[in-house]
């Protein structure tokens, strides 16, 4: 196996085709085939699938890919700052559930960056996406929530995967809602008394388990329930139908505005904040920078 190798492999998985990557890697296609198929007989397993309409990646390329790219990149940078003598750019990305303060931290994380040159990327996703994400080095890190209910499953999820979760901190379970609503005013809330109103929560796709919902009580029997799959769809819902969804209680009003508000839940049920990353790997500079922002969260948590 060779770097070569490695680089022709993920030049047809970011195309999706072997002539288009072969233009792009300027050899002919033939050579190009022809590496990939001596590579995959030494690896002992097809990592494409040819057919008439390009290529597909295998369940066992797909995991060969996330380590292949991973070395390609740290090759191109390399290459970059000693040969070529060009200052990279930085890079960091984080895959989220749909919390504002995981923004406003990433936004805080670019602010220290001043005028460098910096390549960012961040995703609010579904759960499921969020642990494929960093698994697959999409991401270097993934903010979620654990608590006593879906914690041994995410947990195991995690271990599968390769991957760890870190706690930052704890906090109660909050209810938010417009701060029109008829509850706002509230000093606390118990489920029963929401019951005639929607309860909204982000939307998991194909994978409905209760297990990776965003929000905690996902087995609760609501009365009304509304999906979402996305943040600005939610908050649309809490002012046209006085909609409500269970949270961390962390408001970012610079980003929020002051139309939202959040009232304590009559629940003993913690979430437990943190992000998830890949076992025994370090976190890098930016990543240190973001979870520091993510802890300063905190502060703003009513307990």
């Amino acid at each position: 196996m060779t770097l070569q190798q490695l680089t022709y492999v993920v030049t047809v998985a970011e195309t999706m085709s072997m002539n288009r990557a072969a233009q792009s890697l300027f050899i002919a296609q033939s050579s190009l085939s022809a590496s990939i198929t001596n590579l995959e007989t030494e690896l002992g397993f097809t990592v494409f699938r040819r057919t008439n309409r390009g290529v597909t990646v295998t369940q066992e390329g797909e995991e060969f890919l996330a380590y292949a790219r991973q070395l390609v990149d740290q090759y191109r940078l390399t290459e970059e700052k000693f040969i070529y003598h060009r200052e990279s750019k930085k890079s960091f990305s984080v895959s989220a559930q749909h919390y504002t303060f995981a923004v406003k931290a990433f936004i805080e994380m670019a602010k220290r960056c001043g005028p460098d040159q910096y390549a960012f990327g961040i995703y609010e996703c579904k759960t499921s996406e969020i642990i494929e994400n960093v698994r697959g080095y999409k991401s270097e890190l993934g903010v979620l929530y654990m608590d006593d209910f879906n914690g041994e499953i995410i947990a195991k999820l995690l271990s599968d995967n390769g991957l760890e979760f870190v706690e930052l901190f704890q906090c109660n379970t909050y209810v938010f809602l417009a701060a029109s609503h008829p509850l706002a005013g509230r000093e606390r809330l118990t489920l029963e008394e929401l019951s005639p109103y929607p309860c909204s929560s982000f939307d998991q796709g194909n994978n409905q388990s209760f297990y990776l919902a965003e929000e905690v009580y996902s087995t609760y029997h609501y009365r009304q329930v509304i999906k979402a799959s996305d943040r600005a769809t939610l908050l649309n819902l809490m002012i046209g139908l006085n909609a409500y969804t269970l949270c961390s209680g962390i408001l970012c009003e610079e980003l929020n505005g002051t139309d939202y508000t959040v009232v304590p839940l009559d629940s003993a049920k913690l979430m437990r904040i943190g992000y998830i990353k890949r076992q025994g790997s370090a976190v890098s500079r930016l990543g240190e920078i973001y979870i520091e922002e993510l802890k300063k969260c905190n502060v703003n948590v009513l307990h």
